[in-house]
């Protein structure tokens, strides 16, 4: 419970060195607040290699979608670019720090993909609002931005989860102890 509630709290700092940072003309501040979420995220890991190869992940598709809202004109950044067209890093490293809560403060959504798709359908798009009002960003077209937002983000929410079950660098690759409890009390009582 420890390692959730620090997870949540060190991505909620995050968030906020990020989208300030940006909003203030210091895009790269939230990278550097990431870098060290990123070392501590690994350093508390099992098996940080498998961590690690979900937070690339993580950026990648992050890049890719925030990229593709750019690029569509739905969204704009007043800073951070480091290619042209592409999202700016700052917003990637956002994608990155999400990365980290997927099998901590958030793995209450592994395995459930409807829930997933319904958190990522609302809680996307209201996180993009969010940066939109503190200054980070510009939803360039409103409706059609938050359609894409809602849709993109409840499809790519199951992905993560997906990959974040595949990938879990916080478990040392055993069936998790809840379910090993069950099947025991199920062979006890003769069911198994």
């Amino acid at each position: 419970m420890q390692k959730m509630l620090l997870n949540y709290g060190v991505f909620q700092v995050g968030w906020f060195a990020c989208v300030l940072g940006a909003a203030y003309g210091r895009p790269w501040l939230g990278p550097m607040v990431v870098s060290l979420a990123v070392g501590l995220h690994l350093a508390g890991a099992v098996r940080p290699r498998r961590e690690a190869l979900l937070l690339a992940l993580s950026a990648l598709i992050g890049l890719v979608f925030d990229t593709l809202l750019l690029q569509t004109g739905w969204v704009d950044y007043p800073n951070g670019w480091w290619l042209p067209g592409a999202a700016p890093y700052w917003m990637v490293a956002m994608w990155v720090l999400f990365g980290t809560t997927l099998n901590l403060s958030m793995r209450w959504l592994h395995g459930r993909p409807w829930l997933a798709f319904t958190f990522g359908f609302i809680g996307g798009p209201l996180s993009y609002l969010a940066g939109e009002r503190l200054g980070a960003m510009m939803l360039v077209q409103t409706g059609p931005a938050l359609v894409a937002l809602a849709i993109g983000w409840g499809l790519v929410l199951p992905l993560l989860f997906w990959l974040a079950a595949k990938l879990n660098g916080f478990t040392n690759g055993n069936r998790p102890e809840f379910i090993m409890s069950s099947w025991r009390k199920n062979e006890v009582q003769g069911h198994g």
